[in-house]
């Protein structure tokens, strides 16, 4: 049964809970059930918990001017009793925000409850099953849940790209003249880079997609991984890049809660430095976003599905770390990234880990979460992040309203996906072979709702030399220099499936741009599944695959099967499709319109014009009352700066379209006004 109390901060005031009298103590009317304790298994992050106080401890937290956070903003003695009580069984405990102030987003913040969400610390020796138990009990409480260490999908091996080892014999032109093109099977497959385990058109479809469309700048992908190289030859055009930011500066230059975030952050440090250089580091964030947007036909390396033609730039890659080293990420450092990621710009989230599937051999593994009812009670926070990405990327005005987060679906061969991926609302990717046959690794079944290309080393064995045998049928792309002097390599897992379809969304919304066409977030993903291509129909289902498995503590490979029939109907609604999906986008949709504004005085927003006209030449824009607010177009982008409190209509004129919009100045938009 929950208690109620009236909370006393010393030295802030008095706070009256639920309009109870002071100092007394007031039973709910209806008992409460009693928590269950979770699993404290090795994922599990000892001496700190994430809790979601009520409106009444919040406000006091807030008072104390714990508005931000990070090691300077927390509070080391909360002096509110039942809490004070309960966190005397650890002694000494700090609490921080778990979500900084972004004074754009605040209101919306609070509107979603995200400000109510903190993290209480301990020494990790201090009874933390206890600790929760007793927490979860208080009426000032109505969730708690433990910071768990997130598993990636995949083993952190990547093979350095040799080409003189890469394959004997000769591989097919590609249609731009980076180098590498011709390796990458798993974006145009033509079936000559072996025998029958390559077969034509076991790819992503994404040849004659590019006639329609090549990327958008526009389009925001959230890489949550390991970090970004953005100094790569082939993916520093590529990245987003905050321009309200100062590189470097330890000031919070944009008012968003993160200083110095120039081409992402890093919150597994809790730093804007986006590092790749950690001697355990397997570059992974990497060869993930080169996959969705390395730099098309520039000549060098790789290919990527939405990187642009030379001509027209690409997608942007927006470096959200939660990996560093030997340092995994956690759901603190996730839900962070994953707020980030809506709140800056993001509207695809390209998510290769997440837990153990249920079904997996626990000879082998710890199985972790079987149904979306044992994921959601161990992990609140997490479903309320994801959920704010989901509902609040994007935008109504623009190309999509609400986010899309794919999630790769596991390699432990289990007969369901993951968490969260398994999630209905999110999208799971298994993965397949270079013959559209499922890799030997990947999971599949319940939870899993699209394949792509993954690679499969054990299968393909016999191609390759020496340490590389196999990895011409692995998916190759970028990795730091520091990983591989040639700055390329392989890597295999659904954690490489799940970048194509990270990417073959983001050039759907690309096209969608190019055409002015405006979708939400779930019309974008049935267009997806619905545009998928069946791969059943190329396996031959009664007769089992072979591949080759490494044995380490023998030294040696035995021949091992898989029974496709296990598979049938578990792969999801197909392989993805890019052409197809393109084709789908074509006539879907309604017609955009131009948003309202609105701005602080003595601030200024931009808006980037090319998604509403496709000819800016000669481009104009009037404001009605000029004491209101200035616009101006520069380099693409509509300026709006607050002058006044108030409304002013204007009207914007390009490529022979004329659009009437107003904008509103509003001082509560400043740093503080929230409150």
């Amino acid at each position: 049964m929950k208690i109620r109390y009236t909370l006393i901060f010393a030295g802030l005031g008095t706070l009256v809970c639920s309009a109870f009298l002071a100092c007394s103590r007031i039973q709910t009317q209806s008992p409460e059930p009693e928590p269950q304790l979770p699993v404290f298994g090795e994922d599990v992050v000892r001496g700190e918990l994430l809790v979601r106080f009520d409106e009444g401890v919040a406000a006091l937290l807030e008072e104390s001017g714990l508005t931000k956070s990070g090691p300077s903003n927390v509070l080391t003695a909360c002096e509110i009793p039942s809490v004070e009580e309960v966190l005397a069984i650890v002694g000494n405990y700090s609490i921080e925000r778990v979500f900084p102030l972004d004074v754009r987003r605040e209101e919306l913040s609070r509107r979603e409850g995200l400000h109510l969400w903190y993290r209480v610390r301990f020494d990790e020796d201090a009874p933390m099953e206890q600790v929760y138990m007793e927490l979860s009990r208080l009426g000032e409480v109505s969730s708690v849940n433990c910071n768990r260490r997130l598993k990636k999908a995949y083993s952190g091996r990547s093979v350095p790209f040799h080409i003189a080892k890469a394959a004997a014999g000769t591989v097919a032109a590609g249609n731009w003249n980076d180098e590498l093109f011709p390796y990458q099977w798993h974006l145009v497959n033509r079936g000559d880079l072996g025998e029958s385990k390559f077969s034509a058109g076991a790819d992503v479809n994404v040849e004659q997609a590019w006639e329609l469309s090549s990327g958008d700048p526009s389009i925001i992908v959230a890489v949550l991984d390991e970090g970004v190289d953005y100094t790569h030859p082939d993916l520093k055009d590529a990245m987003w890049v905050n321009e309200d930011e100062i590189w470097r500066s330890r000031e919070d230059n944009d008012g968003n809660g993160y200083a110095g975030d120039v081409y992402g952050y890093n919150f597994s440090l809790g730093t804007p430095i986006i590092s790749t250089d950690d001697v355990n580091d397997s570059g992974h964030g990497c060869h993930v976003a080169g996959v969705i947007a390395a730099t098309n036909n520039n000549g060098l390396g790789i290919s990527s599905i939405a990187g642009g033609d030379g001509s027209n730039p690409g997608v942007r890659i927006m470096s959200c770390q939660i990996f560093s080293g030997v340092k995994g990420g956690t759901v603190l450092d996730e839900v962070r990234a994953i707020k980030y990621a809506a709140d800056n710009g993001a509207t695809v989230l390209q998510c290769s880990w997440g837990y153990t599937s249920g079904a997996a051999n626990a000879y082998d593994w710890q199985p972790m979460y079987s149904s979306d009812e044992a994921w959601m009670a161990d992990n609140a926070l997490e479903r309320k992040a994801l959920d704010y990405f989901i509902h609040n990327a994007g935008s109504p005005d623009g190309v999509v309203e609400g986010g899309i987060a794919v999630f790769a679906g596991g390699n432990e061969s289990a007969p369901a996906a993951g968490y969260p991926g398994a999630y209905g609302d999110f999208v799971s990717v298994a993965a397949t072979a270079a013959d559209w046959t499922p890799a030997v690794y990947t999971n599949y079944g319940p939870g899993t709702t699209i394949s792509a290309p993954g690679g499969d080393q054990d299968y393909y064995w016999n191609y390759g030399e020496g340490s590389e045998r196999g990895t011409l049928g692995c998916v190759l792309s970028t990795l730091p220099l520091t990983v591989s002097p040639s700055g390329y390599g392989y890597m295999e897992g659904t954690s490489m499936a799940c970048p194509h379809v990270s990417g073959v969304v983001a050039l759907g919304l690309s096209y969608a741009a190019r055409l002015h066409r405006h979708f939400k977030a779930s019309e974008i993903i049935d267009l997806l599944y619905s545009s998928a291509t069946p791969v059943e129909q190329y396996w031959n289902i009664d007769e089992p695959k072979y591949y080759y498995k490494y044995v380490t503590d023998l030294g040696t490979n035995y021949r091992n099967s898989m029974d496709l029939r296990r598979y049938a109907g578990g792969m999801g609604s197909g392989q993805v499709n890019a052409s197809a999906f393109l084709r789908a986008i074509e006539g879907s949709g309604v017609e955009m319109t131009f948003p309202n504004v609105t701005v602080a005085p003595g601030s200024s927003v931009k808006l980037a014009l090319r998604t509403y006209f496709d000819n800016l030449s000669g481009a104009s824009v009037k404001v009605d009352d000029g004491s209101i607010a200035e616009a101006s177009i520069v380099s693409g982008k509509l300026v709006v700066k607050g002058l006044a409190e108030g409304q002013s209509s204007a009207v914007i004129s390009a490529d022979g379209k004329s659009h009437r919009f107003v904008i509103s100045v509003r001082s509560n938009l400043s740093e503080g006004g929230w409150l």
